[in-house]
């Protein structure tokens, strides 16, 4: 079974382990909502809940965070959905630039072709349906193994490589030209 970098090395304190998972947390959010306040509040509420489990094994907060910060996104995409239905309240989703606070490359070039690759990313990840968009943000981005990203997702773990190969195939499709 893989295991996640991070899973080798269980944060003490359920602080430590929120703190290191706020910037992936808030990627994966905003690929998700396409809207960067949005993204915010799931991540937020996430961290909020998982103050309930504080108790639990350290070792169950990886799944357990990343299952309670994607029910919050699912939430919030139906509220919007039905604002829109209801209120034709329309917002411009990919509006504004991401702010990368946490990259500190001393190089601006580096800086710039790293800003560059990940927005090429983020645009072909957001051109998925959601469920493999998922399936390749849990399992490539955050490394999680395929039971982890099964629990996550509440499927079976052959969809979890379904959902994952489709999405790299049509990835590799839309970014044939960037390499």
């Amino acid at each position: 079974m893989e295991t996640h970098a991070a899973e080798a090395e269980v944060p003490a304190t359920l602080e430590q382990f929120l703190a290191a998972v706020s910037a992936r947390a808030f990627r994966f959010a905003e690929l998700g909502l396409r809207h960067r306040e949005d993204a915010l509040d799931a991540v937020q509420d996430a961290m909020a809940k998982m103050l309930a489990y504080r108790d639990r094994p350290a070792a169950e907060w990886t799944p357990l965070f990343w299952a309670v910060l994607r029910s919050r996104i699912v939430d919030l995409q139906r509220r919007r959905s039905f604002r829109l239905k209801w209120f034709s309240d329309a917002r411009d989703e990919d509006g504004g630039e991401i702010d990368w606070a946490d990259e500190a490359t001393p190089d601006p070039a580096r800086e710039h072709d790293s800003r560059e690759a990940w927005s090429r990313l983020a645009g072909a990840l957001r051109g998925l349906p959601a469920r493999q968009r998922e399936a390749f943000t849990l399992r490539v981005l955050e490394e999680l193994d395929v039971e982890t990203t099964a629990k996550v997702m509440g499927c079976s773990e052959g969809s979890v490589k379904t959902h994952l190969f489709r999405a790299r195939e049509a990835l590799q499709k839309q970014l044939e030209e960037f390499r």
